[in-house]
Parts: structure tokens; sequence; C-alpha cells
């Protein structure tokens, strides 16, 4: 199977590391991928996995061979010949329009959006109606390898988190669109954010702590955690769970994710490395049941059926890499 037997290093997006060249060698590949011609017929598109994969047992492992599907396409398709970069989000965390990975230049991809008629200053975070500065955009991306980019579905914002909208895959042509927040990366996806991850004692509290997060500034509790955070500082397209990977960026991010997983993994790895918490529900609905080291996973068309335990370590089965400094 394909890396069984390679030992790769992921690099990160920013200063001092991916050069010019790597860059525009990514960024080439993921241009070839957003042409290419769907593997199944309109008709026959693959159960959405939204509902299993978030808040739950699952979010990690499920997410690490979607990365691994992800530059496997690339490579067998697009003719990429490099690895999946990721993405220190801390390192502009006070400063999100200063990042090389969304700064609008033509190595990059793509900058924010283009402020659109009915912007706002403020916006407002649900459930907890908590009022934080908007981003400076919310329209159109105008800038960079991505600009005038045309998404394929539909704006869910207003669906509901816990049921399949009935619209998911209507053929919905729109731009794609940012709203960068440098607030939001600077309270909820900062270094402090990532050592709290890191310093978390168990599985559980580590999946809490990712999506959950503590915002003393705000004297709020249980906003969102830094993989959300993550996801709604770059507003818009990113933003909705149902159809972000559409955004550029969505992969580097989730690369980050795998990297804080396995950092926590490599803590303690004989208590760590297969530790497991919840269901193979949103949420962990308690009518369903934990999940385990045989329960299976699936990826519709784009892979076979994986057991969990086939996706638990960095180093084993079909996986062998690890991240740069």
């Amino acid at each position: 199977m394909l890396y069984a037997w390679l030992f790769w290093v992921l690099a990160k997006w920013n200063k001092g590391s991916l050069s010019r060249g790597e860059r525009l060698d990514y960024i080439d590949p993921v241009h070839c991928m957003r042409q290419k011609l769907p593997i199944l017929p309109i008709e026959e598109y693959p159960s959405n996995d939204t509902l299993s994969i978030h808040i739950s047992g699952i979010f990690f492992a499920w997410h690490r061979h979607f990365i691994w599907l992800r530059e496997k396409a690339l490579r067998e398709e697009c003719g990429y010949n490099g690895y999946q970069p990721y993405w220190i989000r801390a390192l502009s965390a006070d400063d999100l329009f200063a990042s090389p990975l969304i700064d609008g230049s033509d190595t990059s991809l793509s900058g924010d959006g283009d402020r659109p008629d009915d912007y706002e200053s403020t916006i407002t975070l649900l459930p907890t109606n908590v009022t934080i500065p908007n981003g400076k955009g919310g329209g159109c991306v105008i800038n960079g390898p991505f600009a005038n980019t045309t998404l394929h579905l539909p704006d869910l914002d207003a669906a509901p988190g816990d049921v399949f909208p009935e619209n998911a895959f209507v053929y919905t042509p729109r731009c794609l669109t940012r709203n960068l927040n440098s607030f939001m990366s600077r309270y909820l996806a900062s270094q402090k954010d990532v050592n709290r991850l890191l310093s978390s004692p168990n599985i559980t509290t580590l999946q809490r702590n990712i999506d959950v997060s503590v915002w003393p500034t705000l004297n709020e509790a249980g906003i969102m955690g830094p993989h959300a955070a993550a996801h709604m500082q770059l507003g818009r397209a990113m933003d909705y769970f149902w159809t972000a990977p559409q955004e550029p960026t969505f992969m580097l991010h989730h690369a980050m994710v795998d990297r804080v997983w396995i950092l926590w993994q490599e803590k303690d790895l004989k208590n760590r490395q297969y530790a497991l918490n919840g269901t193979s529900t949103i949420l962990n609905v308690p009518t369903t049941p934990e999940v385990d080291l045989d329960t299976e996973l699936a990826w519709g068309p784009l892979s076979m059926t994986k057991m969990l335990q086939d996706l638990m370590s960095n180093k084993a089965n079909h996986f062998c890499y690890k991240y740069g400094n």
C-alpha cells in the first residue's frame, strides 16, 4: 500500500519552511484536483459523514485517514511529488493577514474576501450570543491563486447542526468567500490554546478542549475550541462544517489538528496511543454505542473500510510519517 515503507515529513506553511517553489508545487495540483470530474454520477453521491465525524469518538482518526487520502489523490491524479503541508496557526494568531498561507500573494492560498454591501462591524456567536468584532471581509476572494474560485455546493449556514440538510448536494455555483478575523484567532487559536490541548490529562479532556474553550477575556466559557475557531476565523466557506472541505486551507488546518493529536499521544504512548472515548455520532448521542478499536469507519468510494485500530498510530499500517518542527 502507498507509503507503507516510506517515512516522510510534513512541512509547515510558515516563514522559513516551505520554499517558494514548494508552495507553487502544492498549489498547482490543488487546482488540478478542483478540475477533475466527480468519481460518481450526480445521482450516486456518497453519504455525508458530517454527523458522525465531529465532536465524537472518531473525529481524530477519521480525519487522519481523510488527509492521507487527499495527498494520495494529489499524487496519483495530479502529479504532486511533495507531502501534505500543515499550518501552525499560533504563529499568525495575532495577525492573520501576515500569514504566508493567506496573505494574498502568488504563493499563498489567496487572501481575504471582498467586503460585501451588507457588512456589519460586529458578529454574534451562537448559541452563546457573545458579540465580537467582525473581520474585514466576508465576500468573494479576489486576490491570489484562488481568486474567483467557484464552489459547487450550497451555502448551508442556516442548516441545523444535527440534521442532514436535504439540499446538501444541490448544485449551487458560488464564489469562494472569506472573512479573516484576527480577534478570534488571537483569543481562541493561539499558542496558549495549543498548550492547553497538549496538557490534557486524558483523551476525554483533549476532545473537550479542542472543541470547547474558556474565554476569560470575555468572561465566557464554552464558546468554541481551537478546532472550530480555526474554521471560523477564516469565515464563510471554511466556517460551514457541511461544506468546509471546499476551502483550499482545509487540509492544512486538519493536518495541524492531526499534529496536535500526535504530540499529545507521544507524551505517554503506552496510555495514549490507542486511547478512545465517545461514540460515532455528533455530540456522542447516548443511544449510540461507544467506539472501540474494532469500530469500522468508511469514506464512501474514496477508500476501503478501516478499523479504528488501523488509524491510531502515524507509524503503523499504511501510515509512516511525522511532522517537522
